[in-house]
């Protein structure tokens, strides 16, 4: 008989003694020896490996304590939640689900803090460089953001879609509410953060119609009707006389 099925005959055996459970679900016969650990992604995921590999192996397979688990990743901010299963007799898997920044919260020759759609502070954890700039006076105190404007500007840096969202460099606040700055486009003007999807998709249908080439802002704060201005001409094409525009497509052109 190979080794494993000696194991799992005397595992039986002891389980089928009166009290016999409670001692096996805590000895070395079914010891965690091998932990696998998936969804890593963040600039701090050495230490949450380092974190999780070294609670898991004071369990047992049959005796998991995900409360250890989670206790152990609490000061890396980067993890949101854990999925663990345990694979008798040895191994046990944990997937690290992580919180998603949507923009970094930057300050003139700080480093950058990354930052999720409802306002975590990923602190410890370096920003990508893909991410678009949320500019401050000052760091937000604690471990969240509580400035309506700037939860705002994420929820609209959140909704950004994936053909656009790599073009937005900086997401602005002033007295016109939240702005985006386009990479080789356009000022998009969002204003609140409310219907923050349907305005950006009224931002991609008007950059690709040829009406709006030119145009230095589109203002989006009225989805269903964008206006585009700017200093540059702007050409309209001719319209189908047997076409009526619908009211969400209605673009305003302005000089």
């Amino acid at each position: 008989m190979t080794r494993l099925k000696v194991g799992l005959a005397l595992v039986a055996v002891i389980v089928l003694t009166g009290g016999g459970y409670l001692w096996l679900r805590d000895s070395s016969l079914v010891a965690v020896e091998d932990v696998q650990i998936s969804g890593i992604t963040a600039s701090d995921g050495d230490k949450v490996r380092a974190a999780l590999e070294s609670a898991a192996r004071d369990m047992t397979t049959l005796h998991v304590r995900e409360q250890i688990l989670h206790e152990a990743t609490a000061a890396y901010s980067s993890v949101d939640d854990l999925r663990v299963q345990a694979d008798f007799p040895h191994t046990l898997r944990i997937k690290v689900i992580e919180r998603r920044p949507v923009a970094a919260l930057a300050r003139a020759g700080e480093r950058r803090i990354p930052v999720t759609s409802n306002g975590t502070l990923l602190r410890g954890v370096t920003a990508e460089r893909d991410l678009p700039s949320v500019k401050l006076k000052a760091d937000p105190a604690g471990a969240r953001v509580e400035d309506r404007k700037i939860l705002n500007a994420l929820a609209v840096a959140s909704a950004a879609p994936d053909a656009l969202r790599g073009r937005t460099n900086e997401v602005k606040l002033d007295k016109r509410g939240v702005i985006v700055d386009l990479d080789d486009g356009p000022e998009l003007i969002f204003g609140g953060g409310e219907e923050a999807d349907k305005k950006w998709a009224a931002a991609a249908r008007v950059l690709a119609e040829i009406s709006a080439r030119g145009a230095v802002y589109l203002d989006l704060r009225v989805p269903g009707r964008v206006a585009a201005g700017g200093l540059a001409p702007i050409v309209t094409p001719t319209p189908d006389p047997n076409a009526l525009p619908e009211a969400e497509n209605a673009l305003t052109l302005n000089p």
